[in-house]
């Protein structure tokens, strides 16, 4: 079974140096009746379906697969409630590990977070001098909650 391990971080941008290569993505949720996620993404010229199962610690099932980008189009705007997350993603290599960083667009603008997908939990690794404070179990950092609760919303109270 396939499994996604990943940790999350956010991000100060001004330790990161230029960027190059991003990648615009947006990402819809099609609703489900439990803790699983079904998700929609466009990345450029590609398109993906990814279902995830409920997370156990850092660990979580993850079954993705590439389709064709006009169903993914169609999929965000008929099967998706609700706004879409837009951001861009850029891949740094630091050290031996490839780390994600996401700059959101929209109701999420200016959150960055940086995710590394690790082999196993214990897995050691270096942490960049960009990385902030980690916030691999905080829910609200979950693409699927920002959904509902955006970035721009939890400082307006």
């Amino acid at each position: 079974m396939p499994n996604e391990i990943e940790r999350k971080y956010l991000v100060d941008l001004t330790r990161v140096g230029t960027l190059e290569n991003g990648v615009l993505m947006k990402q819809g949720y099609i609703p489900t009746a439990d803790n699983t996620a079904v998700r929609v993404r466009i990345a450029g010229t590609k398109a993906w379906l990814t279902l995830k199962g409920e997370n156990k610690g850092l660990t979580r099932t993850e079954f993705e697969y590439e389709i064709p980008q006009q169903d993914a189009k169609e999929m965000l705007s008929q099967l998706c409630k609700g706004p879409s997350i837009e951001k861009t993603r850029y891949l740094i290599r630091h050290r031996h590990h490839n780390w994600e960083l996401d700059i959101f667009h929209g109701d999420n603008e200016g959150l960055v977070v940086a995710e590394i997908e690790l082999n196993h939990e214990s897995e050691h690794f270096e942490v960049p001098t960009w990385v902030t404070t980690e916030v691999s179990g905080d829910s609200k950092y979950y693409n699927s909650s920002l959904l509902t609760y955006p970035f721009k919303q939890w400082h307006s109270k």
